[in-house]
């Protein structure tokens, strides 16, 4: 066995020295790739191949990826929790997600028609979900003492690089966007595999006899539906982390699904728009960082953990009502701040939250991908219900729902009460 792992009461713990830059590369080569594809290159094949028809098509495509992303992370999470090999539970869906997605991308940089891009983009939101499902239940690896530590790197630092450091390589293929999608497919793939291969889990193997029977009983039959989600009081901390995940998102993408207009309708900041986004991704880039480097370590020394998730909401509530009461750069610049202090608390952070109220130690992986369920639900309707509020108050519509949403999310985590604070 590698130095840097030991196996103690039938749980892998990987050294912390090899698990944070996996956990640093790995959310970052797929998270990065994936959104350059969807913001960027999916828009102009879109234009290229339906012109006409290609904000309907947009929508199309991301309804259809939210739905098979919901169901593919719970059963990725799933099947990875029952896998055993010589490479360990994770591994070979985390590896087999990247080749496959990259094989996908690579057909959608081939693709002359709709039908045939969708088919391509659906099996790569299939095989990204193999990837993000497992690879996010490594946090489960670092012993307790550092699971802050590991969560800030997946989610404040990982996540941060993903979300905004790919853009400006992106933007650099815009004139030639199917090329793109091969190389970041690419990227996605070595990126992976370079951090499978840094956390190198080790042969589960001897698990298979041991979990033989005690497993059978983990069907997906409607029969056995309260064994596979726990009743209420069963799993109640665990369904309000949830909940208040989902609310963050949708009062997080309330705004950000609409910043451009927010930018060019409400604000009317005209020459400064371009100006007033950079801004905003800017200030929430640099703190979002800051809080990976930060807030795991310190959650982990002071024993801190649901006040600093719970307070990130607050902060993302307070940036909305900045930009409802300044309609100008302060409010944008204020709105920036403090939505960077409460998303980089919250990436950082609520990973390592739900790894404490998760109401089955023994499936990780499908309790983790029902919670990332909370990813991909709010950039769904997060937008609808924006559109919404607008087509009924205006655009300052967009920030009482944010505001709501965001509070309803605190007050979730504030009820948790397996975790004292």
């Amino acid at each position: 066995m590698d130095m840097g792992e030991f196996i103690m009461s039938n749980k892998v713990v990987i050294s912390i020295k090899r698990l944070v830059p996996a956990l640093i590369i790995g959310p970052a080569s797929w998270l990065g790739p994936y959104i350059v594809m969807l913001g960027l290159f999916l828009p102009a094949l879109l234009q290229e191949l339906d012109a006409e028809h290609k904000v309907a098509m947009l929508a199309l495509f991301a309804a259809t990826g939210s739905i098979i992303s919901a169901i593919s992370n719970m059963v990725a999470g799933a099947l990875s929790d029952n896998t055993h090999s010589r490479f360990g539970k994770r591994a070979p869906w985390i590896v087999g997600g990247a080749f496959f997605f990259m094989l996908s991308m690579i057909g959608a940089a081939f693709s002359e028609g709709v039908t045939m891009l969708l088919i391509c983009w659906s099996i790569g939101q299939i095989a990204l979900n193999f990837i993000v499902a497992p690879m996010v239940a490594w946090l489960d690896f670092a012993a307790d003492e550092h699971k802050g530590k590991a969560s800030s790197a997946y989610g404040g630092l990982g996540m941060a690089l993903g979300n905004n450091g790919f853009n400006v390589i992106g933007a650099m293929f815009l004139g030639q966007f199917r090329l793109g999608f091969i190389i970041f497919g690419v990227i996605t793939f070595i990126g992976v595999l370079l951090a499978t291969l840094l956390v190198h889990e080790p042969s589960n193997l001897g698990e298979k006899e041991e979990a033989g029977e005690e497993k059978q009983h983990y069907s997906f039959s409607m029969d056995s539906l309260r064994q596979v989600f726990p009743a209420w009081h069963i799993g109640r901390d665990y369904y309000l982390a949830l909940i208040g995940k989902v609310f963050l998102g949708i009062g997080n993408f309330a705004i950000t699904g609409y910043i451009l207009y927010i930018m060019t309708d409400f604000l009317k900041l005209g020459d400064q728009t371009q100006a007033g986004i950079q801004l905003v991704n800017s200030i929430m880039f640099f703190i979002g960082v800051f809080m990976g480097f930060f807030a795991g370590p310190i959650a982990d020394k002071f024993k801190i953990l649901k006040l600093p998730v719970a307070c990130s909401a607050l902060f993302l509530a307070l940036g909305a009502l900045a930009l409802y009461l300044s309609h100008d750069m302060t409010g944008v610049t204020i709105y920036a701040f403090c939505a960077g202090i409460g998303m980089g608390l919250w990436n950082s952070l609520d990973n390592y939250l739900n790894l404490q109220v998760i109401p089955d130690k023994d499936r990780v992986g499908f309790f983790l991908g029902v919670y990332n369920v909370g990813n991909s639900l709010p950039q769904a309707i997060g937008p609808v219900i924006a559109a919404a509020a607008i087509g009924i108050i205006g655009f300052s519509g967009v920030f009482v729902v944010s505001m709501v949403f965001a509070l309803i999310a605190s007050l979730c985590i504030f009820s948790i009460r397996g975790v004292a604070r």
